[in-house]
């Protein structure tokens, strides 16, 4: 009952958002939808906390610790960018920047996003998730090309493609993942049911499931974000509107690495050894290496904290490649604390660019004069983001780099050097934005900070204390996929 009413609110939300979304109260219906979808989110985790791991409709989906967790955090997630997205979207109207049947293509498309992101995490068919993140990839980019600039139209276009040939390399890792299972399993769905791979992956072809999940990393790992594949994202970022910067860094960057972990554990019970994991730590370590160091040259403010998000997903997959329950607790948590981070951030960044007129960073300026807490709040995000304690984000990559020393000390220098790098960089670039002398201007209407403030004070809390039930809950997803 909790599975269908987590999938099915998004998908009534999108039709009727298809029908009303230019109306003046649509921004509110938005909103109210997204609610809903995390009311029925909680009371889909409330279950899966006291009865366990489930499948519904004849094991075509299913609920673990490790998904409903990250279904948590979407619904959460997406939730608080709809409201911010209320005074944002009016703003960008008021403006002359979009339509009523650009805003109407907007929501339902969110509505749709959303969809397409709880499918992926409850599905328990490995085709039916390629399915659904293709329908994100394609609801995305029409997002990303709302305001119809040749900026936009491109990024859109760049999105499109790569993501498209990422996504086509998965697919050709899917068909080998069954050619494994059914010998095993023999033909029909059950061969591509996660719960039945899991069961019998001691059993599958080595050398195919390798093979495989090579394909799969390469065609999720698009999704990601990963260097050298992630060439998409900051232009996504930049020419999108800023509630879309918001869910891609903070909702589709982490579904397609769930994804990728779900691949991991079946290759790891089939090899016996640490091939899979071998692969994400070179691919997350290149990632975190390259993002920093691309973060010192950018000059607009959106593509500079989407390469942030590139280097962050490194440090995830990073994790997860490790392998182990305090490597794969401090993944899980990175995850939680980004996706709150940097949603946090975009809401501040878009209320930014607003109000100055501009994304470039050298034309932003004393942001703290003219609206204080949009000023704080890119402050507080830039500062949590930068790993700085007591926040969450010091915590996890703490974690990270202890257990990266204890196991793999030659790792340590490159993930130090490219923190560094990267502290510097952002560092730099966001302390005249907060503080220098104002140029910004006043708003048609008040800016939505309630989530900003929110998001962080609940990263500053798992920075200083985890609730005894949410370390429960990481622990249990780590036990699983560690």
């Amino acid at each position: 009952m909790e599975i269908t009413l987590v999938l099915g609110i998004p998908l009534l939300g999108g039709f009727l958002l298809a029908l009303v979304g230019h109306k003046r109260w649509a921004p509110e219906l938005n909103a109210l939808m997204s609610l809903v979808t995390l009311g029925a989110a909680a009371l889909l985790t409330a279950r899966v906390i006291a009865d366990g791991p489930m499948t519904a409709m004849q094991e075509q989906f299913f609920v673990d610790p490790f998904n409903v967790f990250l279904v948590a955090l979407t619904a959460f997630v997406g939730f608080t960018t709809a409201l911010f997205s209320r005074p944002y979207m009016r703003i960008e109207e008021h403006h002359g920047r979009l339509n009523s049947a650009r805003l109407r293509l907007y929501h339902s498309m969110y509505q749709l996003f959303s969809f397409t992101m709880v499918l992926c995490l409850l599905s328990n068919n490995v085709g039916i998730l390629w399915v659904a993140l293709e329908g994100a990839t394609l609801s995305t980019v029409l997002l990303v090309s709302l305001y119809r600039t040749p900026a936009s139209l491109e990024a859109a276009w760049k999105y499109f493609i790569l993501c498209s040939v990422g996504i086509a390399q998965a697919l050709f890792g899917v068909i080998l993942l069954y050619f494994a299972a059914e010998k095993v399993l023999g033909p029909g769905g059950t061969a591509l049911l996660w719960t039945h791979l899991y069961e019998v992956r001691g059993e599958l072809e080595p050398t195919v499931l390798s093979l495989a999940f090579v394909f799969l990393l390469v065609g999720f790992g698009t999704k990601v974000g990963l260097a050298p594949l992630h060439n998409w994202l900051p232009d996504a970022h930049a020419e999108g509107p800023t509630p879309v910067s918001a869910v891609l860094s903070g909702l589709l960057l982490n579904v397609a690495l769930y994804a990728v972990v779900r691949s991991k554990v079946l290759v790891d019970g089939a090899l016996g050894r640490n091939f899979s994991g071998d692969l994400m730590m070179g691919f997350g370590l290149l990632s975190v290496v390259i993002a920093a160091f691309f973060l010192s040259r950018q000059k607009d403010i959106k593509r500079m904290f989407a390469y942030s998000s590139i280097e962050h997903m490194g440090i995830m997959t990073f994790a997860f490649g490790m392998g182990g329950p305090v490597a794969a607790f401090a993944g899980l948590l990175h995850m939680t604390v980004h996706s709150l981070t940097k949603s946090a951030i975009f809401f501040t960044v878009g209320h930014a660019s607003q109000k100055t007129g501009t994304q470039n960073m050298a034309d932003i300026r004393g942001l703290i004069e003219q609206s204080p807490t949009v000023g704080w709040g890119l402050a507080l995000g830039t500062l949590a983001i930068l790993g700085m304690p007591p926040f969450g984000v010091f915590t996890s990559e703490f974690m990270v780099l202890t257990t990266a020393m204890h196991e793999h000390p030659w790792a340590t220098p490159f993930l130090l050097i490219a923190l560094g790098v990267a502290f510097a960089a952002i560092f730099g670039k966001v302390q005249p934005m907060v503080f220098g002398e104002t140029s910004a201007r006043r708003l048609p209407h008040p800016p939505a900070l309630i989530p900003v403030f929110t998001h962080l004070a609940i990263v500053l809390m798992l920075g200083l204390y985890i609730p005894p039930y949410l370390v429960d809950w990481y622990r249990q997803a780590a036990a699983f996929i560690g």
